[in-house]
């Protein structure tokens, strides 16, 4: 995972611990105060909301305590790796694309960020300026050149 993926879990698990948490704790309370819990819809949906809550803080804390967490900056070299931002030319229509190889839980296509596991990833990865790769894509095989890689 890259550093900015790690900041982007911690930032999301201090708003769950200290906006979202309460907040559903303070629903619960209110709920229980109007009786009768057997049939208070209220409460019913804040006690799964906090279900989705306490799970959502649990997967996230076993992603970071499993992170390998990678500074992109430090990296350098031709060939791309993880962390790499990446330009290709489409062979067929010339169009131009930039992504940088990110972690799975990372990965935005809208931000040009995709997942290590991509296809696009898994072909380019190993590779360099100048190299041409082929991707199964939905569409088809699609062939791309390698025109920068860079480490930003």
């Amino acid at each position: 995972m890259t550093a900015e993926g790690y900041k982007a879990l911690d930032e999301e698990l201090k708003r769950l611990k200290t906006v979202e948490r309460p907040a559903v704790i303070a629903a619960i309370a209110e709920a229980r105060a109007h009786g009768d819990l057997s049939e208070n819809a209220e409460y019913h949906a804040a006690k799964e909301r906090q279900g989705w809550i306490e799970g959502t803080i649990a997967d996230i804390e076993d992603r970071m305590a499993r992170a390998q967490v990678i500074d992109v900056s430090k990296l350098s070299g031709s060939q791309v790796k993880f962390g790499a931002t990446v330009s290709v030319v489409d062979e067929d229509t010339e169009e131009e694309a930039r992504y940088q190889i990110v972690g799975e839980h990372e990965a935005d296509v809208k931000r040009g960020r995709v997942s290590v596991t991509s296809p696009i990833a898994r072909a380019i990865i190993g590779k360099e300026t100048g190299d041409v790769v082929e991707v199964n894509t939905p569409g088809g095989v699609k062939a791309y050149e390698i025109t920068k890689v860079e480490w930003v």
